[in-house]
């Protein structure tokens, strides 16, 4: 009788183990989790796209893809007209593998225009920047896929209609 009540014991405790495992990985896998978000600025001397990672989790980055058009593009400069000296991108080759930190930032392209730059050059940058879309794709540490993704009309929502004109 005390040997079947033993046994009894064993396997609830072994099967509370398991459980308890169970939700630890549940609990970690929803903790450090990331969140991305994808922030822009826009002021009289910078202009910049950013991935940043807001959650408590690394964000690890699969792929970039930049829409205009209905098109999609591995890199920004194939969607832009402008002097590729006059602004920075990232490299958006696939062999790189990128993560972001918790509380960090990865910034994507950034054009800083110097003081005697005029609005007209500012505005061609937005013009350029707002038929653009970005879709970023992304895993945890756990593997669990995400994606978010932010057109760039916001650049556009200065720009000077010709109907009010």
């Amino acid at each position: 009788m005390t040997w079947d009540v033993t046994v009894l014991i064993s396997v609830l405790a072994v099967v509370g183990l398991f459980c308890q495992v169970y939700l630890q990985r549940t609990h970690n896998e929803k903790s450090l989790k990331p969140l991305g978000q994808i922030d822009f600025r826009d002021r009289q001397d910078q202009l910049y796209i950013r991935v940043s990672n807001n959650g408590v989790g690394p964000m690890i980055l699969d792929r970039l893809w930049f829409i205009k058009d209905g098109k999609r593009y591995a890199t920004i400069e194939e969607c832009l007209h402008l002097d590729r000296r006059s602004y920075s991108r990232l490299d958006g080759h696939e062999s790189v593998r990128k993560v972001i930190l918790p509380n960090s930032s990865l910034t994507i392209f950034e054009a800083s225009l110097a003081p005697q730059e005029n609005e007209t050059a500012l505005n061609h940058v937005r013009d350029q920047l707002s038929p653009i879309t970005l879709k970023v794709e992304f895993h945890d540490i756990y593997d669990n896929k995400m994606s978010i993704e932010r057109d760039f009309q916001w650049f556009n929502r200065h720009a000077v209609k010709e109907d009010s004109m």
